[in-house]
This record gives C-alpha cells, sequence and structure tokens, in this order.
C-alpha cells in the first residue's frame, strides 16, 4: 500500500494547507474591504481569455498599491510590467483628473490586452503603455515621478531601481513586488536569475544614501512573497 503523500512529504502538506488558509483569509478580508469591480473582473477575464500568465497582483495588493499612490498624493506614476494592466487600472483609478501613468510592456501581445482592458476602464487617456524592453524605454523619459512599481523580469530590477530613483521626486516611493520568491532569497549561491537579481536589487538600495526602504513579508492568494519599500529622500 503506498504511502500517505501528507505522511511522505509533510513540508508539502503542510505548505498545501497554509496556502488554503491564506487563500480562505484573503478572500474573507477582500469580501469586507473591497467592493464588487465588474470592471477588474473583466479584465481578469480577458487576460485568461488572451492567454495571459496569471501572476497579476491579488485583488488585496492591488487595492494597497492604489492606497500607496494616494497616500503620496501621486500625480504620476512609473510602471515596469504591465502583463494585462490590471495593477495599472488599480494604479490609475488612484491619479487625479489630469494625472498620469506610463507602464513598460515587453510583449506586444500583452500590451494590446491591457489597452484593451484600460479602455473598458475608461482610463485609455490616462495610461501610456510603452512596448518594448523597458531598459530601452526608461532611458526616453523624463521625471518627476510620485510612485514606481517594479513588477517585471527580476532579472533586470536593479537597473529598473535606478531608473526609477533617477526619475523620482524627494518624497516619491518605490515599490518593488516579489522580492521573497517564496523564501528562496536567502539562497546566496542560487544560480536562478530571478533570485540573484532580487539580491542584486537589495544589496543596490542597502548601498543607496538616496533612499530609506524596508520589507514586508506577504502570505495570501499568490502564496508566500513580499515586497520592497523605497521613499526617496
Amino acid at each position: 500500500m503506498p504511502p500517505d503523500e501528507g505522511r511522505a512529504n509533510p513540508n508539502r502538506h503542510t505548505l498545501m494547507v497554509m496556502t488554503e488558509v491564506w487563500r480562505s483569509v484573503d478572500e474573507y478580508f477582500t469580501g469586507q474591504l473591497l467592493a464588487p469591480d465588474p470592471v477588474l473582473d473583466a479584465a481578469l477575464e480577458a487576460n485568461a481569455l488572451g492567454g495571459l500568465p496569471t501572476i497579476d497582483v491579488s485583488p488585496a495588493q492591488g487595492k494597497l498599491l492604489h492606497l500607496l499612490a494616494r497616500s503620496v498624493g501621486a500625480r504620476r506614476v512609473l510602471e515596469v510590467g504591465t502583463l494585462g494592466g490590471y495593477s495599472t487600472i488599480w494604479l490609475a483609478r488612484a491619479l487625479p483628473a489630469d494625472g498620469r501613468l506610463v507602464t513598460c510592456e515587453l510583449d506586444p501581445h500583452h500590451a494590446e490586452v491591457a489597452r484593451a482592458n484600460l479602455a473598458r476602464a475608461g482610463l485609455d487617456a490616462v495610461v501610456d503603455v510603452r512596448v518594448g524592453p523597458a531598459l530601452d524605454t526608461l532611458p526616453t523619459l523624463d521625471g518627476p515621478f510620485d510612485l514606481a512599481f517594479i513588477d517585471a523580469d527580476k532579472a533586470s530590477n536593479a537597473e529598473y531601481f535606478r531608473h526609477a530613483l533617477r526619475l523620482s521626486r524627494p518624497g516619491a516611493m518605490i515599490v518593488v513586488d516579489n522580492v521573497v520568491r517564496g523564501g528562496r532569497v536567502v539562497e546566496a549561491g542560487s544560480d536562478d536569475p530571478s533570485i540573484r537579481g532580487t539580491r542584486e536589487v537589495t544589496e543596490v538600495i542597502a548601498a543607496e544614501p538616496r533612499v530609506e526602504a524596508t520589507i514586508v513579508q506577504t502570505v495570501g492568494a499568490k502564496g508566500y512573497d513580499g515586497f520592497l519599500l523605497a521613499v526617496v529622500n
């Protein structure tokens, strides 16, 4: 008789159980604190129909980005990594009527889906979707920006951060997503480009006197991860 899977691999079993708990807690607070939003639901549905990877921020994380943008009085926002525009919508909704958001997306198909989602949300006049490698786009931009959200390929995080800092005003906020990597960020000898890139951006920020930063570990519908939050001096 084969061994019970949970007994054979208790760590995996425990993680599965905890992930369900985290997901349930996310659903509880989302149900209490976030109003139903057909526009955001439609964006996620369009992303799925378009074959985009399901790596959008969660609704709770999207609301956090929205509140962070409001907390700094953001009028101009920079996003690196558009995907289908779900986080873009959350951020753009925080802007005043004359606000502007520039978002960088490598994949033309992802950008096409995002533009359709933004138009459906009534934000196509607010958001400028730039298609192509972000490291080609970022040097062409002029600041200052009030908030930057970095959520693209992790191997380039340090370069994205350097550009975001260059383009930020004093008091601006820079958010770097997915920095905990399920706890694997502590693997100093890893050859995973995402882990190496995450460690590099952390070291760059640690040595940068122009910012103050911290890390917030998170659990929820997206599992175990976290984000780095920096404020420009």
